[in-house]
């Protein structure tokens, strides 16, 4: 059984690397991972019937929070629904330490679209400069515009911290 949650856990930890390169790159986290990282939390539980149902309830309750600060436009819908599909697969302690892991990672995201203030704007990347320039270039102008924070980056990391922490 053990070798499922650890097939189970790569998997996830592969999505996740995926929805953080796609959120830095559109600004939109999709349904499908959502879909695929809940279905995959259910089934690293499948041994205990208990375990599931807390973790649904802790989800449930983590949706209703979450709706109410996607409410006041403080986060984006992408980013609620892939807080509840990872939690769907953890128990309460481990849904405390993907929020508070997420929290932290959010705060150095956060820190780093700051600091990108008082870089040089720059020109367009041309063909064939490497990624993190063109990244660069890309992040920057969108801050110049006020886009929204990749929070699905941090949200990547708290996952990927809390499915390491929880052990194979």
């Amino acid at each position: 059984m053990s070798w499922i949650v650890a097939i189970v856990s790569v998997l996830q930890i592969l999505l996740l690397l995926y929805v953080a390169t796609i959120d830095v790159a559109t600004r939109l986290i999709r349904n499908e991972i959502c879909l695929a990282l809940a279905l995959l939390g259910i089934a690293s539980q499948l041994g205990s019937s208990m375990q599931i149902a807390e973790s649904l309830i802790a989800a449930a309750i983590l949706f209703l929070l979450m709706l109410v600060v996607y409410i006041r436009g403080a986060i984006g819908g992408g980013d609620v629904k892939l807080l509840v599909a990872l939690a769907v697969g953890l128990p309460l302690t481990g849904v405390i330490k993907l929020l508070t892991i997420t929290a932290l990672a959010g705060g150095v995201l956060a820190l780093a679209h700051l600091v990108m203030r008082n870089l040089p704007y720059p020109k367009l990347a041309p063909a064939g400069s490497s990624l993190a320039r063109r990244v660069y270039a890309v992040e920057r102008w969108r801050h110049l515009r006020h886009a929204p924070l990749p929070y699905g980056v941090a949200i990547a990391c708290g996952g990927i911290w809390t499915i390491l922490s929880k052990g194979f």
